[in-house]
């Protein structure tokens, strides 16, 4: 604990060192330097305050021992030992709460993702299965108050998704659904099963932070596009109106298509951020492979070959794998409530990190 406390000190002296720089550039009337002076200070704002809270704890947890070594009276012994027990339980929270600040923060959480979604194993059971996990995020943006965007949407003839692109946009959304990406299986008995026999299907999801301009270069040599009118099948008794946009980068053999929008630039526009996007992917999974260190994302979220929950619909029950943990009410959560599994999986991640990370992230102050 004294350790501890002599660590985040250290936070409290930048703050206050971070202050009276920013009074000296007031006073000099630099402007660059105040706005980033006052973005540094905006950050440690809450960190410095829980900081604040554990000092004062800690007071009381001396105080409280010190009347336990030196107190006769039975009453007063009594007092002080609830105020020791107090204290002792809230120096634990705000611990836990002052390392989880302090973790290294993953430069994607900030950004807009693109939400992918394919049927996998399963035919159309797969694609009905597909239809309905994009309801659910879909109604999970709805739910949030935020904004989604269906970019590309095929459909099966029965119905099913052959294939979707959604954008979803608002703050941190990316650090909300990263862990997301993955295979997700679904076992129930389809409406066109005679035989009353369980089926096992699966679904691959994949979420990809929106990516800037300056993040990464692409070639326009290593690009070839195609456009098709929305009424073709892909060139086929096509009209004039050639709206719909597939690019396809020739170094890595990617495919991006999109048709949502009735332009032609816009599509292409809207391509080409996806495209960004899953070369950035690709990037980043190349690093991770060379790193022989813990991953940042400690429950995996990059690996889309991993399974990583069942939707089991004869037992009303959803697990993620990861976690090992099961939730009831399987139509409920296909109507977007998944926050709780979101945040329990936030949660399992921050834990293991605390555990890998802890002293490495302290470090920096």
């Amino acid at each position: 604990m004294e350790d501890f406390l002599k660590k985040i000190e250290e936070i409290q002296k930048k703050y206050h060192q971070l202050k009276n720089e920013l009074l000296k550039a007031s006073e000099n009337s630099q402007i660059e330097k105040i706005i980033s002076l006052n973005k540094q200070l905006s950050e440690l704002e809450e960190l410095n305050a829980l900081v604040q809270t554990y000092k004062k704890y800690h007071a009381q947890l001396k105080e409280a021992q010190q009347l336990l070594e030196d107190e006769q009276d039975a009453e007063l012994v009594e007092l002080a030992k609830s105020q020791y027990e107090e204290a002792q339980k809230n120096l634990q929270e705000l611990e836990k709460k002052i390392k989880i600040h302090l973790l290294p923060k993953d430069p994607n959480d900030e950004r807009n993702i693109y939400l992918e979604i394919r049927p996998a194993a399963g035919w159309d059971e797969a694609a009905l299965f597909a239809s309905e996990l994009l309801r659910m995020y879909l109604r999970y943006a709805e739910r949030q108050w935020r904004k989604a965007e269906i970019i590309d949407h095929s459909q099966s003839d029965i119905g099913g998704t052959k294939f979707a692109v959604v954008k979803i946009s608002w703050d941190k959304v990316y650090s909300k659904l990263k862990f997301e990406s993955g295979v997700h299986r679904v076992q129930r008995i389809p409406e066109t099963e005679s035989g009353w026999r369980i089926h096992t299907s699966t679904v691959t999801v994949a979420v990809l932070p929106e990516i800037d301009d300056v993040d990464i270069d692409i070639k326009e040599e290593d690009l070839e596009m195609d456009t098709f009118a929305a009424s073709s099948a892909w060139g086929q008794h096509a009209n004039k109106n050639e709206t719909w946009v597939r690019i396809t980068h020739k170094p890595s053999g990617l495919v991006v298509t999109v048709s949502d929008s009735r332009s032609q630039l816009q599509n292409k526009e809207k391509a080409l951020r996806i495209l960004k996007a899953k070369l950035y992917q690709l990037e980043e999974q190349k690093k991770e492979k060379e790193l022989k260190e813990a991953r940042l994302n400690q429950i995996g979220s990059w690996d889309r070959s991993e399974k990583i929950r069942t939707y089991n619909f004869p037992q009303d029950r959803v697990t993620d794998h990861r976690i090992k943990k099961s939730w009831s009410n399987l139509p409920d959560i296909l109507d977007g409530n998944i926050d709780d599994i979101i945040q329990s999986l936030i949660i399992e991640n921050q834990t293991k990190l605390l555990q890998t990370t802890w002293n490495d992230a302290v470090s920096q102050w």
